[in-house]
């Protein structure tokens, strides 16, 4: 843009038909013979799954599937992948995220079953109908709760709830630069979890021609999600789907994300030979979709007598939540700016 453009306004051109009433959403695009599906999610914050009982469900009208992570598994469907790449202190643990819960659920909204029905009430209904066996666990919702000695552990793989720990920038500096220091100010800070709720909720419709998928869904970032999908959850070639965006409600980052709501979409369309829908309703969001940021900890800067910086030091714990979502770990840590050279953060994040 010339420079003698900036501060001046300009038209948008798709502006019109929004505020007309002629936007082209998602539940705008009617499919013929469309079948819709629902989710099934757990009530528990944590808790052993001890069976699931779907005979009622799948004999209920209208019911044309009920999946569960046994019946994923016996495709050889594999979990969310976590692509991020940070450059922990040590490896970085990823517990497996299964599209549906396997032996237990880690969240409450955590999905549990899909049911798909030839309506959305019929599908609704019929997830009532499941019977699931919970053995409740003892739960924690706060990073630094979760660190504490004796706290409920979630993943056995991760000791302590710490997936990873990450520093950036120079000890041997800031440790110099508090030594010198003639002031010392320390702060508590709570950076708060936060959700995106956008207007239009998540919404897809999937289907199977044969030989390749199609999913049409309310999101962003579609070549990442197409690459997951590909790659990691259903081990083949990426043209073998194609993902298009009509227009989207509102995403502010959260529909960057692959969700076991596609996949299990995708499923039931190659399962069915039919195309499948799903739209989440508000709760579902909250539950369901991704959260953002929730980092507790303590900031130290160091002043010389005339109230210089010499030094920053920051100890955070940023909680990666029941499962650390495709870009998780990358944004407390390598998404921020570049600290100076004599800053140091060192965030053990932890999971919830």
């Amino acid at each position: 843009m010339p420079d003698g453009n900036i501060g001046q306004s300009f038209r948008r051109t798709e502006d019109l038909r929004f505020l007309t009433g002629q936007g082209r959403y998602v539940t705008d695009i009617a499919t013929p013979g469309t079948l819709h599906g629902h989710v099934l999610r757990s009530p528990h914050a944590h808790a052993r799954i001890t069976g699931i009982d779907a005979a009622a469900a799948r004999a209920m009208p209208g019911v044309r599937l009920v999946l569960t992570h046994a019946d994923l598994a016996a495709e050889g469907i594999g979990p969310l992948p976590c692509p991020a790449v940070v450059a922990t202190v040590a490896p970085i643990i990823i517990p497996a995220r299964h599209a549906l819960a396997a032996d237990a659920v880690r969240h409450v909204g955590e999905a549990v079953a899909f049911v798909v029905a030839e309506t959305a009430a019929q599908a609704r209904d019929a997830a009532e109908a499941i019977a699931v066996g919970y053995d409740p666990l003892p739960a924690v919702v706060d990073s630094r709760a979760a660190l504490a000695p004796g706290a409920p552990q979630l993943w056995p793989e991760a000791p302590g709830n710490a997936v990873f720990r990450f520093e950036r920038g120079d000890r041997a500096a800031t440790e110099a630069g508090f030594a010198a220091a003639a002031h010392v100010v320390e702060l508590e800070l709570i950076n708060n979890r936060i959700h995106a709720a956008p207007i239009e909720p998540r919404a897809a419709v999937a289907r199977w021609d044969g030989t390749r998928f199609d999913l049409l869904l309310s999101g962003q970032g579609v070549h990442g999600i197409r690459r997951q999908l590909a790659e990691a959850v259903f081990h083949l070639p990426e043209e073998r789907f194609r993902l298009h965006c009509p227009d989207v409600g509102g995403g502010f980052g959260l529909k960057n994300f692959l969700f076991g709501e596609y996949v299990a979409l995708l499923v039931a369309a190659r399962r069915l030979g039919t195309p499948v829908a799903w739209v989440a309703d508000y709760t579902e969001e909250f539950q369901a979709a991704v959260h953002a940021r929730d980092l507790r900890g303590r900031a130290r800067l160091a002043l010389d007598a005339e109230g210089r910086f010499l030094a920053l030091q920051a100890d955070m714990a940023a909680d990666m939540g029941a499962y650390c979502s495709a870009n998780g770990p990358a944004c407390p840590t390598i998404r921020s700016r570049p600290p100076s050279a004599a800053s140091m953060p060192s965030p053990p994040s932890s999971l919830r």
